[in-house]
This record gives C-alpha cells, structure tokens and sequence, in this order.
C-alpha cells in the first residue's frame, strides 16, 4: 500500500505536515508496511489537506479535508481495505477534474517532486533525449509546428523566439525561466515548480539546445522558498543522473542551469527589468529594440520564457507537435492553466483546453459561485488585464477572444466577482497594486496611474465629480501611449474595462453618491424598518452604541455615531437593518 500526502503551499497552509508527521509517526512506531510519500498540489486546493491511497493493484482512493486527528483513523480503515465515506473526494469533485486536460500540470499531484526516479518513470527526460538527436531547426520546427504560444501574457510564438535567439551569432547565449509571478490571485507557475520541478528544467533544456545556450537561468521571487527548495533539488538530482552539466547524455551538449531569486518587484515580470535585476541593477525596463535574443544578459542573445510555457515543451516532443496542435483552437493550440480564485466554490488551479467557454470554467469545474450568488464578471489578466462582464460568460477562453471582449490572457489569473463587489472598488483595487508596484522610470505611468487613483479614491469617498469617468479615460489613453513597458501600458485596463462593462455604477457613485453594491462606506447608511421586533441584538452587538430603543419596540440608529461597520445587519434576524 502506497500512502501519498499532498505538500504543495496550499497543502501545508491547510496543515498537511502535520497529517504527514502523524502518518509517519505511526508506520514507523508501528513498522507498516506502508511506502509513504509526498507530491506537489493536484490542483484541489479547496480540498486540501488531501491524503491518496493506493492499494497493492494501484487502485486510488483519494480522501479530502484530512485533518491530522482524523488520519489514523483513516488509515487504519485504509488498512483493513475499507472506505472512509466521510473523507472520500465526492463524484462532482471528481468529475470536475476529469473534465480537464492536463499537459503542464499533469504530473502535480502524482509524482514525488523531490526524486528525480519518480519523474523518469514517469516519461521525464524522454522529451529531451529525442530533441538531442535532432537539430536545432528541426527543434525549433517541431515548437513552430505545435504552435505553442508564450504562457506568460502576450501569447507571442515561442518558435520565433527561440528562431531569433538561434540566428543571433554572439556568444555565450542565456535560456532565462521567468517564474517572477506576481499577479494579485496568480499561483500557476509557484504549483508547477513546486510540484514538477524537472519538467521545467528539462524544457529550459531543450530550449537551450535549440538556441545554443549553455547556461539557463531561473528567475523566481524569493516568496516562493518552496519552490526554490525544489529547484535546488531537482537541479542537484538532475546533475547526478547527466541530464545538466558538461556533454549531457553523451550529445556533446553542455547545459547547467542556477536561480535567482529576485526580490518581488511585480514589474521584474518584463524581460527586459527582469535582465537588469539578473545584473545586479535596480529592476527597471529598457527600451526595445534592442530586444532580449539580440542583446539581453550582459548584451548577449537572451531567450526569456515563462513557467508554463517550459513546461509544455517536455510534452510537445514526447508526444509530437502536431498531437499537441490537436488540442485548443485554430489560433491557440494546447491548454492553458489558471488560478481560480476569488468568489469561486471550488478554488484552485485548473487546466483546460484553448478555447473552452468561461462558463464551463466557472460552473461546470469551478463549481459555481459561493453561497450561490450571481455571477456578476471575471478580472482575466491580473492588475493588466480586464474584466468579462456576465453577459459575456459564453466567451471562448482563447488569446482572440479574450481579447476582443477587452481583457486579455495574461499569465492565467481569474478572479471571479459575485454581485456584491463594488466595481469602482475592484477599479481601485487593482490600480493601487500597480501604482505601488510602478518602478517610476517613466513619468506616465508614475504619476499617471497616481491621478487614476485619486479619482477613483474620490469617487469611493462620495467625493466624486462630473467629468471624472471622462478624466479617467484620457488619463488611460495617455499612459497608454506614453509609458515605457508593458506594466504601465497595461496599467489602466481594468478601470477602462470597468467603467466600459460598468458604466452605470462609476456614475452613480458620481451623481448619486450612492454605492450600488452597498460596498463604500461613505456612499450607505443603515436604517431600521418596520420588520423591527424589539429583540435588542442589533443595540447589544453594536461596537459604538449607535443603536437605541426599548425591548419590544422599534430600534433606531444614530447616524452621527454609527460607524457603518454592518454588524447590525449582520445580526439581525428579521431582515430589519437596511442598507441604503
């Protein structure tokens, strides 16, 4: 019997080291006959702690939610061959998953991510030995041939990258993995590093063989010391067995690849900050051309992928280009992973083909949303992107069409917002974070996006004037034009998306100064209805005293004292505090 722990950060965050140290405690005290391991995160991770079993015949028995003073008794069940009905995953959760194709993220979940032996028995390395005995066109052919598209944000052509890096005829050239992921809800490429580590190696190798690089460079923020810890195995592991270091598996090709950890600057994300950082420079963005396969690191040609993108190319030549190509739609082939996150049921990381509607995502694999409430739009694309509207909810999730509804794909983040989010609220939300995160190089984008903010400040304050939404606007347009790198262009697409899906709301922040959603506390106030019946728990929970009134009889609220915290309504069992 083989007993398997889920251990990625959102296992360990939901207590799964204490459930493997109690599991552990026990077969060893006990001397079982059990093999107990470890793997990354499955993807579940709105189930996690989640505790695998396999029988003698490999037959899983996934059980979710284990709690360490539930586990003993869980395997001593498991031992005498019987079920825990209360533990077992549910059909729905695990029809949902089955509902998904995983290519990146196939083996999170499965696989031991710490023991390279795990990875090979696996398929692992078979993908880079057939790239060794082909050459470097006929490598970059097969990725052109699969037509696979960077993970990372802009969906440019992987093969035309590697193909200018390749022609380029400086030396040393550099293979850069971009794992600075720092979308606000984005966790796709810390799940991948911590769970398959080798499969992103293998396709940075590959990479540098097709372009002739022979050092790769690893790029994650230091936020993520799981992952790191991973990679720093993975690479020592695959050292040893000759898949990196000098004449790698007799091809004369010499690889070796190490880390950096960068400090979590969000706007490291460009390549071309990225590079500064990787110098030693403070993390800002230089003007292109040059681009990075002509002179990026110390000047030299540069390929920069992301995560996700890598680790796809291990499959692409296991399996061929054209299998790959099969999958997603005309313009973008295979799969794409997102974070689900935000008002979601079933939170978590997802894989799925290009081009599945966002409304399969949402219901059919994410579950809905929480306590059932309505859909109300998804923010693609992080503090970069834009939002799709409810009633753009059958839109194919594929880089054409997300675009042309006015968001994008970015690195796969998907936030989902139920109807009691405030939209001017999520407008600023997402421009305070890119304000914050400007590296302030380029005037447009440092005291752009402060002005956009200001506005957006004001109108949740009640302060909101006429010609604001159309301010904004032109602010929007001139960032857009003016700012240096992606960060700033793309800064002001949520609150363009917003007030374009939302107009009605950013106005009635303005002309009403009332708060749709009831989310801005200076824009509701709370009042007692007739539904009142005296009970008293309003006054007895209200922090300030704001509440007065005689038992049995109508409660009043001083609006001079209240405070707007909603624990009146809260707690009030008649439906009697409005909001208004």
């Amino acid at each position: 019997m083989k007993v398997v722990v889920g251990l990625g950060s959102c296992g360990i965050a939901a207590g799964a080291n204490k459930v493997l140290n109690v599991l552990k405690e026990e077969i060893e005290g006990k001397g079982l006959d059990i093999d107990l391991k470890i793997t990354g995160c499955v993807g579940s991770c709105h189930l996690e702690p989640i505790v695998d079993i396999y029988d003698d015949n490999g037959h899983l028995d996934r059980y979710v939610k284990v709690s360490s003073d539930k586990v003993l008794d869980l395997l001593d069940k498991a031992i005498r061959k019987e079920i825990d009905k209360s533990l077992i995953i549910s059909n729905e959760d695990m029809e949902s998953h089955k509902k998904q194709v995983r290519i990146a993220t196939e083996n999170c979940g499965y696989i031991n991510p710490e023991d390279i032996s795990d990875y090979i028995a696996v398929g692992g390395y078979e993908g880079l030995k057939k790239a060794l005995n082909m050459t470097q066109e006929e490598v970059i052919e097969e990725v052109k041939i699969a037509g696979l598209r960077g993970r990372g944000g802009a969906g440019f052509p992987t093969w035309f990258k590697w193909n200018a890096a390749y022609r380029e005829k400086a030396t040393p050239k550099y293979m850069v993995c971009n794992a600075d992921e720092g979308d606000p809800g984005a966790f796709m490429d810390r799940s991948v590093l911590e769970g398959d580590p080798h499969r992103v190696l293998e396709g940075m190798i590959i990479g540098g063989y097709a372009i002739g690089a022979n050092v790769g460079i690893i790029y994650v923020r230091a936020e993520y010391p799981l992952a790191i810890k991973r990679l720093d195995i993975a690479i020592a592991q695959a050292r040893e067995e000759g898949y990196l270091g000098k004449n790698i598996l007799d091809s004369g090709f010499d690889f070796d690849i190490r880390i950096k950890a960068g400090a979590g600057a969000f706007v490291c994300g460009e390549e071309t900050a990225l590079i500064a950082s990787l110098e030693g420079e403070r993390g800002m963005p230089r003007l292109k051309p040059p681009f990075p396969a002509q002179k990026g690191f110390w000047g030299k040609p540069t390929n920069i992928n992301n995560v996700e993108t890598f680790a796809n190319v291990p499959w692409i030549f296991r399996h061929g280009g054209i299998e790959y190509a099969k999958l997603g739609s005309e313009k973008s082939k295979g799969t794409k992973v997102f974070a689900l996150t935000g008002k979601i049921k079933k939170g978590g990381l997802v894989e799925v083909p290009m081009g599945m509607p966002l409304r399969e995502i949402i219901y059919d694999i994410g579950g809905g949303l929480q306590d059932d409430k309505k859909f109300k739009a998804v923010q693609m694309g992080g503090p970069s992107g834009g939002c799709i509207p409810a009633e753009l909810i059958d839109t194919p999730i594929d880089y054409e069409s997300v675009t042309k509804v006015g968001a994008i794909m970015g690195s796969g983040g998907m936030v989902v917002i139920d109807e009691s989010a405030c939209m001017v609220e999520m407008a600023k939300f997402f421009l305070s974070f890119t304000r914050k995160e400007s590296c302030g190089k380029c005037i447009h984008c440092r005291i752009g996006t402060k002005r956009m903010l200001e506005i957006l400040e004001r109108m949740t304050e009640g302060k909101g004037k006429e010609g604001d939404i159309e301010i904004l606007e032109q602010l929007a347009k001139d960032i857009q034009a003016g700012a240096l790198c992606q960060l700033g262009i793309t800064a002001p697409n949520p609150v363009l998306s917003m007030i374009k899906n939302f107009r009605s709301e950013f106005e009635a922040h303005i002309k009403d100064k009332k708060c749709p959603a009831h989310v801005c506390r200076n824009l509701i106030t709370f009042e007692i209805s007739d539904n009142c019946t005296g009970c008293t728990i309003c006054a007895r929970n209200c922090p300030v005293n704001a509440i007065s009134g005689e038992l049995k009889g109508k409660h009043t609220i001083d609006k001079e004292l209240c405070t707007k915290c909603g624990k009146c309504h809260d707690v009030c069992r008649f439906n009697a505090v409005e909001i208004n």
